[in-house]
C-alpha cells in the first residue's frame, strides 16, 4: 500500500475548506437576497396599504366638504308656500314675515320634522284646519322640512331620510306636497324607533292621488338628492337663520308662525286654541273661514319631557 505524500493531504484539505467556505457564501448570498426582496414585497405592500388609506381618507374628506348643491326649485329658501287650492304659489324666496297674498290672507309658517311627536300632535289638531284656510284662499302657508332628530332613529336618520322625500315631492310633484306632507305624518313613526325604511316611505309618497313624475321622485328619495341640502339647511336654522320670522334662535320644532308671530304650544295641543291665536295675529275675524267640526280634533297625547320643542344637532 502506497501512502499519499503529505503535501497532497494538506492540499485536498484545503480544497475542501475551499469548497466548503464557498458553499457557505453562496447560501449567506442567496439569504440576504431573500432578505431583501422580502423587505421589498414588505416596503412595496405597506406603500399600496398608506396610499389607499390616503385615497380613502382623501374621498372622505372631499365628500364631507361637498357643497350640498341646490335644493327643489320651489324650496329658495328651504320652505314651500302653498296657496289656494292647496297648489304652491311661486318658486320665488319665501315673503317675509310681514307679507301676504292679498288683504286679510294670513301667512302660516311651519317648521317640522317629520319624526318629532309634537309636530305630529300640532298636525293631528290643526292639519285639516290649516288645509280649509288654504284651500279657501284665507291663508297660505309654508312648510319647511328640517331634519333635528337625525340622531333619534337608531342610526336609520329617518328625520334626514324623511325631509329629503318631501323636497323630493317638492321638486318633482309640488301641487301634492301638501297631502304628502299629510300622509307623512298620518304614518308617522315613534321617535326613538328606526323609523320607516326607504321601501315604506316611498310606498307612503307614492300612495298619494294624483302624485306625478312617481319614477323622478322614488330615484329622488332611493338616491337621497336632497339629503345633503336639508341638512345644510337644518343646520342654518338650528344656527339662526329663519326664513319667515324674526327669530335669531330656533326653539325646536313644530315652529309655528302667523303673520311672523309666534304661536306657543299649548298642553295638551288644541284646534281652539290655535284658532283664536290666527284670528287675534291676523287682526281680523273676518280673515279665517269657518272650520268644520272635524277640523278642531284634540290629539290623544300630551306633549312630554323627552319631547320638548328643543334643537337636537344630528
Amino acid at each position: 500500500m502506497t501512502n499519499r505524500p503529505e503535501g497532497d493531504a494538506r492540499a485536498a484539505r484545503n480544497e475542501r475548506r475551499e469548497a466548503a467556505r464557498q458553499r457557505a457564501q453562496r447560501a449567506r448570498t442567496q439569504q440576504k437576497r431573500r432578505q431583501r426582496g422580502t423587505r421589498l414585497g414588505l416596503q412595496i405592500g405597506l406603500g399600496v396599504v398608506l396610499l389607499a388609506a390616503a385615497t380613502i381618507v382623501t374621498l372622505v374628506l372631499v365628500d364631507s366638504v361637498k357643497p350640498a348643491g341646490p335644493g327643489p326649485s320651489t324650496m329658495s329658501q328651504g320652505g314651500i308656500t302653498i296657496g289656494q287650492g292647496l297648489k304652491p304659489v311661486s318658486a320665488a324666496a319665501t315673503p317675509s314675515a310681514s307679507a301676504t297674498e292679498g288683504a286679510g290672507t294670513v301667512r302660516i309658517t311651519l317648521y317640522v320634522d317629520y319624526l318629532c311627536p309634537i309636530c305630529g300632535q300640532f298636525e293631528k289638531a290643526n292639519g285639516e284646519y290649516i288645509e280649509n284656510l288654504v284651500d279657501s284662499g284665507a291663508a297660505t302657508v309654508d312648510i319647511h322640512p328640517v331634519a333635528i332628530l337625525s340622531n333619534r332613529s337608531q342610526g336609520t336618520k329617518y328625520s334626514l331620510r324623511a325631509a329629503n322625500a318631501a323636497a323630493c315631492v317638492a321638486e318633482h310633484s309640488p301641487d301634492q306636497f301638501f297631502a304628502v306632507n299629510a300622509a307623512l305624518f298620518a304614518d308617522q313613526p315613534e321617535e326613538g324607533t328606526a323609523g320607516l325604511t326607504d321601501a315604506q316611505l316611498t310606498k307612503v309618497v307614492t300612495g298619494v292621488d294624483g302624485l306625478e313624475n312617481r319614477r323622478a321622485v322614488t330615484k329622488c328619495i332611493a338616491d337621497q338628492d336632497y339629503s345633503k341640502w336639508v341638512d345644510e339647511r337644518t343646520s342654518a336654522v338650528s344656527g339662526g337663520d329663519i326664513p319667515g320670522s324674526s327669530l335669531t334662535t330656533f326653539p325646536g320644532t313644530p315652529l309655528v308662525l302667523v303673520n311672523g308671530q309666534q304661536y306657543e304650544l299649548t298642553s295638551p295641543i288644541t284646534n281652539d286654541d290655535f284658532r283664536t291665536f290666527v284670528v287675534t295675529a291676523a287682526g281680523a275675524t273676518d280673515a279665517t273661514p269657518t272650520p268644520t267640526p272635524s277640523a278642531t280634533p284634540t290629539p290623544s297625547a300630551t306633549p312630554t319631557g323627552s319631547t320638548s320643542p328643543k334643537p337636537t344637532k344630528s
